[in-house]
């Protein structure tokens, strides 16, 4: 099939690679307009324009796909199919009835669970422990077309939100490219989603991303790892926001409050509404990211402090 691809942040790398490589004919990729990016603010092309470019393939960069030149230019490409990965911009209709087999999207979660803009994040904050991607035709409704395929990815107790979107993008793209396989040969036919068991996943904006140790240390581990690497999860102290990197759940000891900090030579530990967690890096404002213990020196943090005071 003649294919335009449409993506744009790395996640979606594997994907466009994996269609590159296939026997499908991608003619063109869109993908969103360059951004500011960097300490300098530079205009930047998206992770999917630089991987389009390094495959010569025309790149595509509307304001937004409603636009009259950009659909009068992807009908001249005459698309069969379009996969998507997230693009990151809401399609019109107009844009959906160009090509002859729709936009296939490849969503990283198990539709209908954690429709919307960061499911494995939502997977991870719910203490999911099976995940995986689905390959849908859009319809206008959000992430709620008819379904082709889905791989499954177990939920491993270290995982970050980038750990799991990176195995979940490379078995995607396979699944995305068996998709347009299976549609070009007619093999496979879309289903319609379960009317039950529908979540939704909304992005997650930095106030979401600080910590309530008045939660148990199961759910402060939960959001630190949903919130890696994006947004960063935080917290304050002495007035500052720190950063924090992924905790492990400590042995009980001397109790501590929810917040409340434990120093020794080698870990800082933080009460919770319900045990323990021990730090692991932090990275305060205009630092570098550190050791929680190098962190607890270098501010003189004493045992009894506590974040969020």
């Amino acid at each position: 099939m003649r294919v335009v691809f449409a993506g744009t942040p790395e996640a979606a790398l594997p994907a466009l690679d994996a269609i590159a490589d296939s026997e499908h004919d991608l003619v063109a990729v869109v993908t969103r307009p360059d951004a500011p990016a960097g300490r300098g603010r530079r205009l930047t092309p998206s992770p999917v324009a630089a991987g389009a470019e390094a495959l010569d393939v025309p790149v595509l960069k509307p304001a937004h796909p409603r636009d009259t030149d950009f659909q009068g230019t992807l009908r001249s490409l005459a698309p069969d199919c379009c996969p998507v990965v997230a693009y990151g911009a809401l399609l019109p209709q107009s844009a959906l009835d160009i090509p002859a087999h729709g936009w296939v999207n490849l969503h990283f979660s198990l539709l209908p669970a954690w429709r919307g803009a960061a499911p494995v994040q939502h997977a991870l904050l719910a203490g999911d422990e099976v995940t995986g991607a689905t390959t849908f035709r859009i319809v206008k409704e959000l992430d709620a077309g008819p379904v082709f395929g889905v791989v499954t990815e177990s939920v491993r107790p270290t995982d970050t939100a980038g750990d799991l979107l990176e195995r979940l993008s490379h078995s995607g793209a396979g699944l995305l490219v068996a998709t347009l396989d299976g549609i070009a040969d007619g093999s496979l036919e879309a289903r319609d989603q379960a009317s039950e068991g529908v979540s939704l996943a909304p992005k997650i904006l930095t106030d979401d991303a600080e910590i309530d140790w008045s939660t148990p240390a199961a759910a402060v581990d939960r959001r630190i790892r949903a919130c890696t690497p994006g947004p960063g999860a935080w917290s304050t102290y002495a007035g500052e926001r720190i950063k924090l990197g992924p905790v492990t759940i400590a042995d009980p000891h001397d109790p501590l409050g929810p917040g409340q900090l434990a120093v020794s030579k080698r870990d800082v530990c933080v009460g919770t509404g319900s045990g323990i967690v021990r730090l692991g890096e932090v990275k305060a404002v205009g630092k570098r990211q550190m050791a929680a213990a190098d962190w607890a020196r270098g501010v003189r943090v004493s045992t009894g402090d506590t974040f969020g005071a």
